[in-house]
């Protein structure tokens, strides 16, 4: 989880940048400090519904009972408790499910969903999932990744490069690969200001940087921050889960709607609309406030005043 050791080593990387006061950083500090309590540790491990879905949304049934001749494509999904599906109560509604049995009506054809997504993990950790994806060769992969790179104490550019080599590996392999890009995490109301605007600018960039790897490595890249943030700024009772940090199924549902076109167009396999594709301006970039600008401004509040 995105929690206070996260948060800490984020308000490190501004300090670096910005040059945070000794009460700057206690504040930001102690609204690390609030936001773990207000969000609190996961109650249980993702619900899991692995196994083939079929066009008529109905599964997971055990491969011995398709029809003769019937061929699963094989989906996989890797990444963090986004890509898990943390914060839904059914197993319907999981992001995996939902996209699985959505590539199974598009293609007319059952899909095989192997989640290999773990609750916190981060883009170094990324690789062994890939291990675990090819024992059985996947046709296509999704990877949601980022929000805990935070934790990772890299910059931006070597997250990015990790999750880079982790799809250049992949398309090597004849893998079709989407990832759905760091979310932005300035949505997170549990997360007070400054210390959100903080977030949000880190997020927001290694976004950006994922974007630029993924694409030059042969993968989709799929911008959920300038996507979906509006939704989840507008609507964050409905969007998030009870501990307003994870999605909700609503969330989840609408992340599903902008994922799955790209997934079927990563296999050739789109007949619909346009796809999905970052504005100009979105929300969220408007929203960006450069950290040495926050830092500074949070410098002369805290600044003590000569009598």
């Amino acid at each position: 989880m995105f929690a206070a050791r996260a948060l800490r080593l984020a308000l490190l990387a501004a300090g670096t940048a910005g040059g945070l006061s000794g009460a700057a950083y206690g504040l930001l500090n102690g609204q690390s400090a609030y936001a773990r309590r207000v969000i609190g540790e996961p109650d249980n491990d993702p619900l899991r519904a692995d196994g083939v879905h079929l066009p008529d949304g109905s599964g997971p049934v055990p491969r011995g009972e398709l029809d003769p001749g019937a061929e699963p494509l094989e989906f996989a999904v890797l990444g963090d408790s986004a890509a898990a599906g943390l914060g839904v109560d059914f197993p319907d509604d999981l992001p995996g499910v939902r996209l699985a049995r959505g590539l199974a009506e598009e293609l007319d054809r059952p899909v095989s969903l192997s989640t290999h997504a773990i609750v916190g993990c981060t883009s170094q950790e990324l690789a062994s999932q890939v291990d675990a994806a090819l024992v059985r060769r996947p046709e296509l992969v999704l990877i949601i990744i980022g929000a805990n790179d935070v934790t990772s104490k890299l910059p931006v550019a070597r997250c990015a490069e990790l999750l880079g080599e982790s799809v250049t590996r992949l398309v090597g392999g004849g893998v079709s690969v989407v990832v759905g890009t760091c979310p932005d995490l300035g949505s997170i109301r549990p997360i007070p200001q400054p210390l959100r605007s903080i977030a949000r600018h880190w997020s927001l960039a290694l976004g950006r940087a994922q974007r630029r790897i993924v694409e030059s490595a042969g993968g989709h890249a799929v911008p959920l921050a300038d996507l979906l943030s509006p939704e989840f700024l507008t609507r964050p009772a409905e969007f998030f889960s009870p501990d307003r940090y994870h999605p909700s199924a609503a969330g989840y549902e609408a992340a599903v709607g902008i994922l799955l076109p790209v997934l079927c167009s990563a296999i050739g396999r789109w007949e619909g609309g346009p796809l999905p594709s970052a504005p100009t301006r979105s929300s969220a970039a408007e929203a960006r406030r450069p950290t040495r600008r926050i830092v500074a401004r949070l410098n002369r509040r805290l600044r003590p005043r000569v009598q």
